[in-house]
């Protein structure tokens, strides 16, 4: 649910300064943390995170009750990045997770924006090494515009079996608010329904 935009954006501006810098300079690594509290109505409220750390194009990622509750995930990753205009980064993952869900993953993580307006999607293939049948692509995006510099708005969409019950897919919107390198989110997922989910989440960039 994870890689938050914010930290990813934050990562992305950084390594992008980086390239700009003298060629004696050496990059420096930027790490990121979001904690989130997830409240599906139909389930069990429970509290998952995510760390990063960069260093120019090298990307290092943690996750933990990510892919599934009581999971533990680690990914390496590489940034490319390109555009004046529009501004991209598209980031290859590969990974692995344990604990209550086992095996290797790959995916990938990218960002758009254009002025006011970004978009954000990560997604990864999960081979479950213990049932192959509980192998799946989980799915991550959102579209975001910032009347202001500190506020964001868009609609977040999440495709994922960690709540259980029969709607693997999630939509709905989302607001994240930004004081200085913190930024304060929430999710609100099927809005009005009785599988809808709210996320809480708290990152920031160091």
């Amino acid at each position: 649910m994870r890689t938050l935009l914010a930290i990813a954006a934050f990562a992305a501006s950084a390594a992008h300064a980086q390239g700009h810098a003298p060629a004696h300079a050496q990059p420096e690594w930027e790490f990121g943390a979001a904690a989130y509290w997830n409240a599906p109505r139909e389930g069990d409220a429970y509290a998952s995170a995510i760390v990063t750390a960069d260093r120019a194009a090298l990307h290092l990622e943690g996750r933990a009750n990510y892919e599934a509750i009581h999971a533990q995930s680690l990914f390496l990753g590489w940034s490319f990045e390109f555009g004046e205009q529009v501004k991209v980064m598209v980031r290859p993952i590969v990974g692995l997770v344990g604990h209550s869900l086992r095996g290797p993953i790959a995916g990938f993580e990218a960002s758009a924006e254009a002025g006011r307006w970004d978009y954000y999607v990560e997604t990864e293939y999960v081979r479950d090494q213990s049932d192959k049948s509980a192998s799946y692509t989980y799915a991550w995006s959102e579209i975001g515009f910032r009347p202001v510099e500190s506020l964001r708005l868009g609609i977040v969409g999440q495709r994922t079996r960690v709540y259980g019950g029969d709607r693997d897919y999630q939509g709905g919107g989302l607001a994240q608010f930004t004081y200085g390198k913190a930024t304060l989110s929430t999710y609100w997922f099927n809005p009005g329904s009785s599988h809808q989910v709210v996320i809480v989440s708290l990152g920031a960039s160091f």
